[in-house]
């Protein structure tokens, strides 16, 4: 009787394996040697991609919606973004103006130095981030890395060798463009010490790094969400 009792619990266990496997399958092979992690990630990029485009086509029509009912009852709104300086700051309006576009790219391949380690020769999230940060310490108005506007909930993560912002994934090169006082932006980018570390992984190992300036350079507005998902206190 115990061994039929236990012949059971064994069933029943498989039998939940099975179908947690299906589940989270999908219906695919979970072993199958085609899974391939870049081309996921690639396919939901294009899906968060379609999505950004659909989220932003009814935004701008709940805008003009409310507009709309506002006029209608002789009682206009108050639009906070009238200041261009905070629509600016916010993300929520194009920019214009002089700027620098900062090129990071992985070294070629006939550039395989001796000593070098694969991770010695692809861009990291670090380098990417130390760009970002030096350009908004060097008072930049506004940025874009890639084709993406960059707003204080933006987060660039790297997943194997490309670069995720946003739900959409890039290859490189990865490009940084910011609009603000040339000058200033060029001081920070010298003057940081990630950046300068980057640099000389660039001379020892021929990563690229590239600036170049631009007197009317046009970034479009943040057309993502910015509702936090979560948030976590700081201890006491």
């Amino acid at each position: 009787m115990a061994r039929r009792a236990g012949v059971g619990l064994v069933l029943a266990a498989a039998g939940l394996l099975f179908a947690t496997s299906a589940l989270t399958s999908g219906g695919t092979d979970l072993r199958s040697e085609s899974a391939d992690l870049g081309s996921v990630v690639a396919e939901r990029s294009r899906q968060n991609a379609a999505r950004a485009a659909r989220v932003s086509a009814l935004r701008a029509e709940v805008d003009a919606l409310s507009r709309t009912g506002a006029d209608a009852a002789g009682d206009p709104l108050d639009d906070p973004l009238d200041d261009p300086a905070l629509g600016a700051a916010s993300g929520a309006l194009p920019v214009a103006g002089p700027g620098l576009t900062v090129t990071l790219d992985d070294a070629p391949d006939s550039v395989r130095p001796a000593s070098a380690s694969p991770d010695d020769l692809v861009v990291h999230q670090q380098d990417v981030e130390a760009v970002v940060n030096a350009l908004w310490a060097g008072g930049a108005e506004a940025m874009v890395v890639m084709d993406q506007r960059i707003v204080s909930t933006s987060a660039v993560r790297c997943v194997g060798n490309v670069l995720v912002l946003q739900g959409r994934t890039y290859s490189p090169p990865y490009s940084i463009t910011a609009v603000g006082d040339v000058g200033a932006l060029r001081a920070a980018l010298e003057s940081s010490a990630q950046v300068s570390l980057y640099r000389q992984y660039v001379a020892a190992y021929g990563l690229g790094y590239q600036v170049s300036t631009g007197e009317d350079l046009h970034l479009p507005a943040f057309d993502g969400t910015t509702t936090l998902t979560h948030a976590k206190a700081g201890a006491a």
